[in-house]
């Protein structure tokens, strides 16, 4: 009988300490997405303080106003659209595994999108519309596999349309409307639906690629 009675006292340590290291673990994960959306705050100006709720000292950011987590307490969507925000995106924001969505458009954020968005595997919609962001659009985006919203208009994005995109069959909508990007517009894979006023008033670019006639980056930068 004390065999027994110390065999479940083993059992009852070890799934103790198994619910100790999971609790670590999930909190690990928690404020490390945490991390990276604080550090998204303290890069934009909030006049309006939507970001408020953002404490960086809670266990995971699950009770943030605008971030919503699935049942594992991993972040699924940010949703800061027409918040008044201005500031710049950071890349952080390529840690959070398991983000759907990230909304920020009809702000006034300015500088570059960060290559590391393309490690959002689980992305299926980008908005960033309706912003002052430049530079380039990101190749890296072109590991986005589950990306369905491209919507990048109305900015003031550079350079040519990344022929990465084309091998993003999820695709069904992308938007590089009103910027001053170059090259030519892709018409492979997704881009033979994309109809083409989603790419009209970018002064520089010259009409859908003719395949096999003309590389699509000439006198492109």
């Amino acid at each position: 009988m004390e065999a027994v009675f110390k065999t479940q006292s083993s059992f009852l340590k070890l799934w103790g300490l198994l619910a100790a290291v999971l609790a670590v673990a999930v909190a690990v994960k928690g404020n490390s997405e945490g991390d990276a959306l604080y550090a998204l705050r303290r890069s934009l100006s909030d006049p309006g303080n939507v970001l408020q709720s953002w404490d960086p000292n809670l266990v995971n950011p699950c009770t943030w106003f605008h971030v919503t987590c699935n049942g594992d307490n991993q972040v699924t969507r940010v949703d800061l659209g027409n918040s008044k925000l201005s500031g710049h995106l950071v890349p952080e924001l390529g840690k959070l595994d398991h983000l759907q969505y990230l909304e920020l458009y009809k702000n006034n954020i300015q500088g570059t999108i960060p290559k590391e968005l393309g490690n959002l595997k689980s992305l299926i919609s980008l908005d960033l519309y309706n912003n002052n962001i430049s530079g380039t659009i990101p190749t890296s985006l072109g590991k986005l596999k589950n990306l369905v919203f491209l919507r990048l208009n109305d900015n003031k994005l550079t350079g040519p349309i990344p022929r990465e995109l084309t091998s993003v069959s999820s695709l069904k909508v992308v938007d590089v409307s009103n910027n001053d990007l170059c090259g030519t517009i892709p018409t492979s894979g997704p881009f033979e639906h994309i109809p083409l006023n989603n790419f009209e008033h970018n002064p520089r670019l010259e009409g859908p690629e003719l395949l096999g006639l003309a590389t699509y980056d000439t006198n492109c930068s």
